[in-house]
């Protein structure tokens, strides 16, 4: 094997006979360790790389690379005593051939672990998706199946793309220990050592320079910049690694929207780009990408061939968001001439190869999409005419796990807040004048009717989410759900008081009743919209109470409290579920946000205004708590001496899934920062 390291300061001093010196360093590189997962990033000249060990009884090696969102892992046969991974030498980019003299750009490091014995059971390489199904379901497709080789000290694992592009390769070398049966025992000191080399063939991305990236308003966090960096690149916003390493709309608008006061435009518009490129042909914003071997893989079932972008449409939020983050920004950060200059923008179409349309045609087309959605429930308000998950799904919107929206059809945040703030974002475009060079007589009329249609949604949906519990009802089923957590009722008892507990539900059910669980969606009405003080005194007061009446701990603002929706609800919302009794950075950002939007404000009473600020206060202090998590997707927690404590998420046996160690929308605190009079974060200046 030839490799070429990425880095050869050293070498080319020494052919000139001045000597070695020490390699550059990267351009990138720094880790986090969350759970049992070491997490190590690196990013420099044509690779970028996450790999990740898992520490425990269940250990693996994974490297995941944002090109072509091609991973390689190989996981080991469960062990009967937990065994930890130790980093030996840190990982350096490098270039080494595949057999046909092709490069594969990818790292290599050297590892050693306590593990008395480790039996590769299987490897998988090839794109991420096929890597997380593995991780999480135990199943890949048949085709992609890499056999584990074994040559003297050396394990050698790889093969070529499907479609016969350059593809994967992985490679340990025992340094330490010997090879006896498939198994890898340890050397005479106990330990095994290994040198790791893990590459991939697919297209690197073009990284977002940092210049480009941020502005002097971005907060002084480090770890956050390392992240965003890492996930920022010309092509599009990488969702989260090692799990999402690639674009997904939603990811994308709600991170940009959150980041906008700390982004350049050039990455303002990278996002939002990236987003318009794969607008369906009706307009409809794609959820998620298949690139790479995974759609090598889905062309060859469906029996077209290629490798061109799958893209997902499964998702109905995501296209009513993309109107208020577009017209944030080009109405409020951008200048008319900036605004006017982006929208004549040609991009090449990523849902259409080949065909290559205007930034200000292609949000028109969204636009367009919007009102005719919203146009029968401006006609006729009422359940049936509300926007619902697609058929056959159970999920539709940012709580995308099977249980997230309880099993409901019309979910609160889609309907209550993100139609009614796209159809007030399509009028605000339409009477700036924009969009003028872009609208035809019929788009003109379309959108001429957005601004009556936003005033019936938002009068009219909104109440039909709402749930009013009588305070005693809603007393007696927060202490039993309390009483099966093992958690205490009070203080949440005590704030609830004798009013009847008032909050909007999770979602409707097809037959219109709501799924009664409180929720942290409430931050996009906040963010978004600009309720009643009445109503913001309910409904932020319903989401602020101390769990398990309300969803604040001392660890976080969870997304779901199901203590009001009974005890199968209760068994499917639990700490280790995906959108259950948890909590996501983002999210509680969003409510920070959103908080401080509405407290700008004048027209609020001051009664009202100090609720806020209390909630504010509350909030921040949760988040300064857990500051080392931050950057995280989400966490889980544990009660123990009196006090919820964090608990990673995908450390306990009984979580779906494991947390991203970098997420997008989790570094929106370099922008989402808070009030000078507020607890400051750790690591903030």
């Amino acid at each position: 094997m030839i490799f070429r390291f990425a880095v050869v300061g050293a070498a080319a001093l020494a052919s000139l006979g001045l000597g070695a010196a020490a390699p550059a360093p990267p351009e990138l590189a720094f880790q986090v360790t969350e759970g049992q997962n070491l997490n190590l990033f690196i990013r420099d000249g044509a690779t970028a790389a996450h790999v990740l060990l898992r520490s425990g009884p269940d250990p693996r090696i994974l490297v995941a690379f944002p090109a072509g969102n091609s991973g390689v892992g190989l996981w080991f046969a469960p062990l009967a005593a937990r065994a930890s991974w130790q980093l030996e030498r840190a990982p350096v980019t490098l270039t080494v051939a595949d057999h046909r003299g092709r490069p594969l750009h990818g790292v290599g490091f050297t590892v050693s672990t306590d593990a008395a014995r480790l039996l590769p059971v299987r490897a998988v390489l090839s794109n991420v998706r096929f890597l997380r199904d593995y991780q999480a379901i135990g199943k890949t497709p048949s085709e992609v199946a890499t056999p584990i080789a074994i040559d003297g000290r050396t394990l050698e694992m790889h093969r070529d793309r499907l479609d016969g592009a350059p593809g994967y390769r992985l490679t340990l070398e025992v340094r330490e220990g010997r090879i006896a049966d498939g198994a890898i025992l340890p050397g005479p000191s106990g330990r095994i050592t290994l040198a790791v080399t893990a590459a991939s063939g697919d297209t690197p991305l073009t990284p977002l320079p940092a210049i480009a990236l941020l502005n002097a308003k971005a907060a002084r966090d480090q770890h956050a910049r390392d992240t965003l960096r890492f996930l920022s690149y010309r092509e599009k916003f990488l969702a989260g690694s090692w799990r999402f390493n690639t674009y997904f709309g939603r990811d994308t608008l709600m991170s940009v929207r959150l980041l906008m006061p700390a982004l350049q435009p050039q990455a303002i518009e990278a996002g939002l780009s990236s987003v318009l490129a794969r607008l369906a042909v009706d307009g409809e914003v794609a959820h998620e990408e298949g690139i790479g071997e995974f759609a090598v893989v889905e062309h060859r079932r469906d029996g077209t061939g290629g490798d061109a972008a799958t893209l997902d449409f499964g998702m109905v939020d995501s296209g009513y968001m993309l109107a208020p983050v577009a017209a944030d920004y080009l109405l409020g950060r951008a200048d008319r001439v900036a605004a006017r200059r982006y929208l004549a923008l040609e991009l090449a179409s990523e849902s259409r190869p080949g065909k290559r349309e205007r930034v200000g045609t292609l949000l028109v087309r969204n636009l367009r999409l919007v009102t005719a959605t919203a146009r029968a429930f401006a006609a006729a308000p009422g359940v049936t005419n509300l926007v619902a998950i697609k058929p056959g799904r159970m999920s539709g919107e940012w709580r995308d796990s099977d249980e997230g929206l309880g099993r409901g059809r019309y979910p609160y945040d889609v309907n209550a807040v993100f139609v009614p703030a796209a159809l007030e974002a399509a009028a605000r475009l339409l009477a700036a004048g924009l969009l003028d060079p872009y609208l035809g007589p019929e788009a003109r009329r379309d959108l001429a009717g957005a601004t009556k249609m936003a005033k019936v949604w938002r009068e009219q949906a909104p109440p039909l989410f709402r749930v009013s519990r009588q305070s005693a009802d809603a007393r007696q089923a927060i202490e039993e759900y309390a009483r099966m957590l093992g958690v205490p009722a009070e203080p949440a008892l005590t704030a609830l008081g004798d009013a009847p507990l008032d909050f909007h539900a999770l979602a409707l059910n097809a037959d219109g009743s709501p799924v009664p669980i409180v929720n942290s969606d409430e931050g996009f009405a906040l963010l978004f919209g600009a309720p009643s003080a009445a109503d913001l005194d309910t409904f932020v007061g319903a989401v602020m109470r101390p769990f398990p009446a309300g969803l604040m701990t001392e660890i976080g603002l969870l997304v779901a409290n199901p203590a009001l929706a009974g005890r199968e609800a209760q068994a499917r919302f639990t700490s280790g579920a995906y959108h259950g009794t948890v909590v996501w950075s983002w999210h509680q950002a969003l409510m920070a946000a959103g908080l401080e939007r509405q407290l700008k404000r004048r027209d609020l009473p001051e009664a009202t205004r100090s609720r806020l600020l209390s909630a504010q206060s509350a909030l921040w202090r949760a988040i300064a708590a857990t500051r080392a998590f931050g950057n995280s997707e989400l966490w889980s927690w544990a009660f123990k001496d009196g006090h919820y404590q964090v608990v990673a998420f995908g450390a306990g046996k009984t979580d779906v899934d494991e947390s991203n160690a970098a997420q997008l929308w989790s570094t929106v605190y370099l922008a989402v920062r808070p009030p000078a009079s507020s607890t400051r974060r750790p690591g903030s200046r």
